[in-house]
């Protein structure tokens, strides 16, 4: 059983450059604990803070965190590198995959899980392993020799994200709107892709998303909704349902003037 601890979290965006960059402060005391065999959803309207949360807790160094606290099982996640959060059983699934021209895919992934690991993956079992894998959500082999995510679709680059969620078997996946730029096929293969890594292990999912169409899928636990940098609500799978009915405005009314 692993915990992930959020603690009153405040963090701020360095929007500028130079000697004095202009900061922002985005997140304003976030308080969330997601467990071991958890999925918790996370909603929100466009600039929340939702995506901030993410990358704060992967560690992009443009999100600073001012004051707070983030724990992985007692250990604090913001002292430690970027590879040394993903080494404790963090992941990362971005909203927008980046591209890196010139490394494989096959490469990546075995340079990837055996950093994870701490040993390099038999070769034998590992191609295997990955087969299955890419078998699973539908990948088609031949991407395993293209570039990381160079001239993907949206939909190729978020099974690919889930390619990876598969083979590492972190302790806390974190899907920033995975589901975002996804026809239904897709969707279903990526959601069933999330569903069997939960599946295979006592794992925790905070699931980031603006739909509820992706929890039709992934059937959350809990559900919470950001406004204004911090969670203003909690309750059941049947909030999503609330949300897309009437929207947030009981809960941005309020949250935005207190924000002032």
């Amino acid at each position: 059983m692993s915990t992930l601890e959020i603690k009153d979290l405040h963090v701020e965006v360095r929007a500028g450059s130079g000697s004095d960059p202009e900061a922002k402060e985005i997140l304003r005391g976030v308080d969330l604990t997601v467990r071991s065999g958890e999925t918790h959803a996370i909603m929100g309207p466009n600039g929340s803070g939702k995506s901030t949360l993410a990358y704060a807790i992967a560690g992009h160094p443009k999100y600073e965190v001012t004051s707070g606290e983030v724990l992985l099982d007692g250990e604090d996640v913001l002292a430690l590198s970027v590879d040394e959060r993903a080494r404790a059983g963090l992941f990362l699934a971005m909203q927008y995959p980046v591209e890196v021209p010139g490394v494989s895919m096959s490469n990546f992934l075995r340079s990837a899980a055996t950093a994870v690991r701490g040993e390099a993956p038999k070769l034998r079992h590992w191609v295997k392993e990955v087969k299955a894998a890419m078998t699973d959500l539908e990948i088609d082999s031949a991407f395993a020799e293209r570039s990381v995510n160079e001239g993907f679709s949206g939909g190729e680059k978020k099974r690919h994200e889930v390619l990876q969620l598969s083979l590492l078997k972190p302790k806390f996946a974190i899907l920033d709107e995975t589901d975002s730029g996804l026809d239904v096929d897709a969707l279903r293969v990526v959601s069933e892709g999330v569903n069997r890594y939960k599946a295979e292990g006592d794992v925790g999912v905070l699931l980031i998303t603006h739909y509820t169409r992706i929890l039709k899928h992934i059937t959350p636990d809990v559900v919470h909704v950001f406004a204004a940098g911090r969670v203003v609500a909690s309750g059941g799978a049947e909030l999503a349902d609330e949300l897309e009915e009437h929207g947030y405005v009981r809960f941005t009314s309020g949250s935005a003037t207190a924000a002032q």
